[in-house]
């Protein structure tokens, strides 16, 4: 996508009601209604970035906070050495940003061409302290948050390198498709920057596409398709049961 048309699905986005939009339901704004939405709408705006583009900065001001609309970006971490590690995936109807810290806490960057529905910091923190159904929704969402971050410790710590590859694949196709078989998505990130993120080498990584694919429990179009016809036998795969648990 180019940077005009970026700037022409912004536009497009913004001259749409809450209503049309695709992550309605499972953002920030999901249970919200009326004037409640009313209010949100007249403190959003959208804003497009390509991949490879960096949305906030480490340790920047980051004067808004938003909802992900469209893409996949990616959360990351330096330290005083240079060294850089992911730390997260931020994928659409996710929320970016900690009302009441103003400083970003990771670099963002967009893994694929994104769009955000961004809300002036201020005003969303007001509405906050006196809107139940956003301050309750957004409780939820970190709490979703926090047990996904948990359940990441377990596969960087116990998994093998295939469960890992697998889970992964796992939590990018369900985010990314609807229940019907096969589940199709296309794969935000480079085989560069799965290594990174599961703690492996490029060649662990493709190595294992490689064995999932060769025993038919993916299907590999081009160099980011996916498909998956039977979720279960990733799942199983990855360690999980159908559920999404961890076996141990």
């Amino acid at each position: 996508m180019t940077v005009s048309s970026l700037a022409i699905a912004s536009a497009a986005l913004a001259t749409d009601a809450c209503d049309s939009c695709p992550i309605r339901h499972r953002a920030v704004c999901a249970s919200c209604e009326g004037e409640e939405l009313d209010r949100l709408a007249e403190m959003k705006t959208y804003r497009s970035w390509k991949a490879g583009d960096v949305i906030a900065m480490e340790g920047d001001e980051l004067p808004f906070v938003a909802s992900l609309v469209t893409g996949c970006a990616s959360l990351t971490r330096t330290l005083e050495d240079g060294r850089t590690q992911m730390v997260g995936l931020l994928m659409p109807s996710d929320f970016l940003g900690r009302p009441g810290r103003r400083m970003a806490a990771y670099e963002v960057t967009a893994a694929t061409d994104v769009t955000l529905c961004m809300f002036k910091r201020g005003a969303f923190e007001v509405m906050l302290a006196d809107t139940p159904n956003v301050s309750r929704r957004l409780l939820e969402m970190s709490l979703d948050e926090l047990d996904a971050a948990r359940e990441w410790m377990v596969l960087l710590g116990r998994k093998t390198a295939r469960e890992k590859v697998a889970t992964l694949l796992a939590i990018i196709l369900r985010r990314a498709s609807n229940d019907a078989a096969p589940l199709r998505a296309q794969l935000p990130l480079t085989r560069d920057a799965m290594a990174s993120y599961l703690g492996l080498t490029i060649e662990t990584v493709s190595r294992q596409m490689t064995a999932l694919r060769k025993a038919g429990v993916i299907e590999l179009d081009g160099t980011r398709g996916i498909a998956c016809h039977d979720l279960a036998a990733l799942l199983t795969e990855a360690g999980d049961d159908e559920d999404g648990t961890f076996l141990s």
